[in-house]
């Protein structure tokens, strides 16, 4: 469990610290600087929503959803027996990401978003279209934390045994 708190309070330090700089040198001053020419930018954003900046609830609910859905989170891993790293790195990294962005939800009312992937800026049947939004440390942590989640499933979750399957009645 060491592991699963540590990873928690390493992902929501390294969230809050990176959005800190990202404020601090982007939100009054140039807003976007970039690091890989049309590819990789720092961009300061500001998010109400959820993931793509998609706006379902109002800000309390959002962050009772969070908050609940964290606690659930943490509740599960403590009374499961499974002790293993692969069961609790993906855990830890959603609860960090979701307590990363749910400080800033209580705090500013909104959740701070500063990397920017231009992976295509262009024009579909005639609109405007970024391909991937601006997110940040905490949504990265939450998305790593469910690919882990897909691609390990049978590993961390095995089915019961095929021979308890067979006693039909």
């Amino acid at each position: 469990m060491k592991l699963f708190f540590s990873l928690i309070l390493l992902v929501i330090t390294t969230d809050q610290l990176t959005k800190k700089i990202a404020i601090s040198l982007l939100r009054d001053g140039t807003g976007s600087f970039t690091i890989i020419p049309n590819l990789l930018s720092m961009t300061y954003a500001e998010n109400r929503g959820v993931a793509f900046g998609v706006e379902f609830a109002p800000p309390a609910v959002l962050l009772l959803l969070t908050g609940l859905i964290t606690a659930v989170v943490i509740g599960y891993v403590v009374t499961s027996k499974n002790r293993t790293p692969l069961f609790l790195v993906p855990f830890a990294l959603i609860v960090g990401g979701g307590a990363g962005n749910m400080i800033d939800r209580i705090t500013i009312g909104r959740v701070v978003d500063f990397i920017y992937f231009n992976l295509y800026h262009g024009r579909i049947l005639g609109i405007s279209l970024d391909l991937w939004p601006i997110f940040n440390v905490a949504d990265s942590a939450i998305t790593i934390g469910a690919c882990m989640l897909i691609l390990f499933h049978n590993r961390l979750f095995p089915d019961a045994p095929a021979s308890s399957l067979n006693n039909v009645r």
